[in-house]
């Protein structure tokens, strides 16, 4: 199976996940925000849904190392793509 080029979709998947695995479900107005602009880095991504979800700093918690790694798995298929993409 290869991966798609639709970073929107990819967004969507991933937003998608955090809501139905980890009940990060956001709002209509956090999920747009984070589809036309999302954020660069794991870590600013993860931070980016814990806040949307009114949550302070969770720099050291359990509930953000899950998060986090919802968001490594699919940004790290990103970035494969976007070195796909950029060599040919």
């Amino acid at each position: 199976m290869g991966y798609r080029d639709d970073l929107d979709s990819d967004v969507q998947r991933l937003l998608n996940e955090l809501c139905i695995r980890l009940g990060f479900c956001l709002s209509p107005e956090d999920s747009r925000r984070l589809l036309e602009s999302p954020p660069e880095g794991v870590d600013a991504f993860t931070d980016a849904v814990l806040e949307a979800e009114g949550m302070g700093d969770m720099s050291y918690t359990d509930v953000r190392r899950q998060v986090r790694e919802v968001v490594d798995h699919y940004m790290s298929r990103w970035v494969q793509v976007q070195g796909r993409d950029t060599s040919g």
